[in-house]
């Protein structure tokens, strides 16, 4: 194992012991195979050198060949990543960097432009990200938080798009779902992951994350002031019953209301330590359910249409537990679909007592 200069690395080398930022925020794990991509992402990072395992032997070998240039073995190429591996690896780089920040952010400042890269890189393959049907790998827990961030970081960016906002605004829009939560950062563990009720004391406690959030980013140049107001506002609703300020629809920056929509989802469809995951497509009736008077109508008719649209033929399993396909969406209730069973068609809208328990594929 010995430390190599980032100039001397080449693609399929493996990586002998964590790679962290300047900051401190971990980079690439230990035993990561290196792709080109990785090799610009350690540029970026102003990563000098990196260990890597039996470099000594690797680099020394190499180095004989060019003199001797006696023996031309084949070089084995690294196996190319399939599309949704690609994607997966880039999230799980970003969850790293997303633990490592939070935790760390009441004692340095937050990596912003380190956040920013890794959610560009994520978001460069997000066509491999279904809304409905990803699931984090290997969930912890109590990760529940780092998830909730990416996830609605995510589906903010695709949202802000659907619903039709500059392109400009779509990383900026991606950023707030990724820091919507920031201030949880400053609550009480205890209160964040109780299984039990919390009183009104703890209610409010909790409810602070929304200005420790705000607080926390206020300073921060890089974001604009909607990644902030975002932080602040994604609990408001649009009928002044929302926190921390009650304010009204028209007072609310948009992208707190395509945030709150994302968090809402992700909140309800992610496993949680007392609280199984939930149906998208039951979360999607509850969403819309909210609509009236409390999330932005027309974020949400946004969302519904165009995540229930693109399924068409897609395999799921309904609450009594048959599998079939969905065969006809009806725009007017989306989440309500025809659905073939073994050659029998059930009708969701009419028969209200079965949804879709869960998207097989």
């Amino acid at each position: 194992m010995a430390s190599v200069p980032i100039s001397e690395i080449k693609p399929g080398l493996k990586v002998a012991s964590p790679v962290h930022t300047p900051l401190g925020g971990l980079l690439m794990p230990k035993g990561k195979i290196l792709l080109p991509r990785d090799l610009d992402i350690l540029q970026a990072f102003l990563v000098t050198e990196v260990e890597i395992d039996g470099a000594e032997d690797k680099l020394g070998n190499k180095k004989e060949a060019a003199k001797g240039n006696s023996s031309n073995s084949p070089v084995t190429a690294e196996p190319i990543k399939t599309a949704a591996n690609q994607f997966q690896s880039e999230y799980d780089r970003m969850l790293n960097l997303v633990k490592s920040a939070f935790q760390s952010v009441l004692a340095s400042n937050l990596p912003v432009y380190e956040l920013r890269n890794q959610l560009e890189l994520l978001i460069g393959q997000i066509k491999s990200y279904n809304i409905l049907t990803f699931t984090p790998r290997a969930m912890n827990e109590y990760d529940y938080v780092y998830h909730n961030a990416i996830l609605s970081a995510l589906t903010s960016y695709t949202l802000a798009q659907w619903y039709g906002l500059p392109q400009k605004d779509w990383m900026q829009v991606g950023l707030a779902g990724l820091l919507h939560d920031i201030g949880n950062a400053k609550v009480d563990p205890k209160l964040l992951y109780s299984p039990l009720p919390l009183n009104s004391e703890e209610t409010e406690e909790v409810r602070l994350h929304t200005t420790y959030g705000y607080q926390m980013l206020r300073s921060i140049a890089a974001l604009n002031e909607g990644v902030r107001l975002a932080a602040l506002q994604h609990h408001e609703k649009i009928n002044g019953s929302g926190y921390p300020l009650r304010l009204t629809g028209d007072k609310i920056h948009v992208y707190a209301k395509i945030v709150a929509v994302a968090d809402i989802f992700h909140a309800m469809t992610l496993k949680k330590r007392y609280r199984k995951a939930q149906s998208p497509y039951l979360v999607l009736e509850q969403i819309q359910s909210e609509a009236f008077g409390k999330l932005d109508p027309g974020v949400v008719q946004t969302f519904i249409s165009k995540v229930t649209q693109l399924h068409n033929g897609m395999k799921v399993r309904l609450s009594n537990d048959a599998i079939g396909e969905i065969i006809f969406s009806d725009r007017d209730h989306p989440t309500r679909p025809m659905v073939s069973v073994q050659g029998d068609i059930i009708n969701l809208e009419q028969q209200r007592q079965i949804y879709i328990e869960e998207v097989l594929s």
